[in-house]
């Protein structure tokens, strides 16, 4: 298999979640996730937390009252490029999607862990890694 198709590879049976998750992000920058503190709440797992791109741990509790202070902007309207999509079931209900985001000049990888709850999906994890290219399987030098 090709070293990107490894990366983007998307069973079959799974396309119709990729694309249900797919709307959902970037998380917090898409109103399909939400607009409100109480969507939000309900979007991500009690003990949800994740690695932002500067590799610093937010709470759930810190990421919802920043939230509440200043809403977030959607990807759209910011000009945010998404690509690379790709879902891999982790669980029964449970599923990781990654993504290459585009934010102006910053470049990340993005990865979330989404569960489907008789009440939606909600978010389990999340992680941002900036990189300074995209180049895969080559060597850090």
């Amino acid at each position: 298999m090709e070293s990107k198709l490894v990366f983007t590879h998307t069973e079959d049976e799974l396309l119709p979640i990729l694309e249900q998750l797919r709307r959902r992000e970037p998380i917090f920058h898409s109103p399909e996730f939400g607009t409100s503190t109480a969507d939000y709440e309900q979007c991500t797992a009690t003990d949800y937390w994740e690695v932002g791109a500067s590799g610093r741990r937010y709470s759930r509790d810190f990421i919802l009252r920043n939230l509440y202070d200043k809403p977030p902007a959607f990807a759209n309207s910011l000009g945010w490029e998404s690509w690379d999509h790709a879902l891999r079931r982790l669980g029964p209900d449970t599923y990781l999607i990654t993504y290459v985001l585009q934010q102006g000049d910053r470049l990340t990888r993005r990865a979330t862990i989404w569960q489907s709850t008789p009440d939606g999906w909600r978010i389990l994890y999340h992680q941002g890694t900036v990189v300074s290219a995209e180049e895969d399987d080559v060597a850090p030098s």
